[in-house]
Formats: structure tokens, sequence, C-alpha cells
């Protein structure tokens, strides 16, 4: 390996190496932190949807209708299992009104998945 160093106040501070080993090295350290992600999730896994899931979510469907579908949920069944009306289901999954909290909350149980997963941008319409 080439190297070069730049010193102050006669310490080593720097190090100049060729960009070709460069990203050998960056590659390798990626190649770890991947390795250290499989490893990570291989312990202790979590639920993974496919990526049509994610993919109706970033193409603007709003997340709670993507996530009920996918249980195979009615808006009919998801109201009665969170204490609600199916016409709000309806109204949140059409952007015209918001969850708030509480109700998150109780859809993220009901659905299985974090409340983070499930807020919507307030111009999301699926």
């Amino acid at each position: 390996m080439t190297r070069q160093y730049i010193t102050q106040d006669g310490k080593p501070t720097f190090v100049i190496i060729p960009i070709d080993e460069w990203r050998a090295i960056s590659a390798t350290l990626e190649d770890r932190t991947d390795t250290a992600a499989v490893r990570a999730f291989l312990k202790a896994p979590s639920e993974t949807f496919p990526d049509t899931l994610v993919a109706a979510i970033l193409d603007g469907a709003h997340p709670i209708k993507v996530f009920r579908e996918h249980r195979a949920l009615t808006q009919a069944q998801l109201a009665a299992a969170i204490g609600t009306s199916s016409v709000y289901i309806s109204q949140i999954e059409r952007g015209e009104r918001r969850a708030g909290r509480k109700l998150l909350l109780k859809l993220s149980k009901a659905l299985g998945v974090g409340r983070d997963l499930l807020e919507a941008p307030q111009d999301c319409r699926g």
C-alpha cells in the first residue's frame, strides 16, 4: 500500500492513499456493515413486507389502507377491531381526515405494525 503522511506539530495527522486503495477499503467496510445488519436481523428477525406493499405506499396509497389490505381486513373489520366506524376508516384512507395519536396506536396494534409506519403525508390520497 502506497501512502503519504501529513504531520502537524511533528505528529502524523493525515494519510493520503491512492483512490483505488481507498475504494477497496470503503467497499470492505460497507460489506462488513451489511454483514453485521444481516446477522442482527437473523438473531432477532422481524416481519418483512413485500415490495408491492412498499411500492403502493411510495406511489401515494394511504399506509393504513395498504396494511389493512395486506392483512386481508375490510374497513368494517378494522373499524370493529378498534372501536370506530368504517366510514371514519374510509375517510382516513382517502385522506379526508387524519387519525389522532390514540387512534393511530389502536390501528397500529390491530394491524400489527409500528405507529410510525401508518402515518401518511397530509396530501396522501389512496
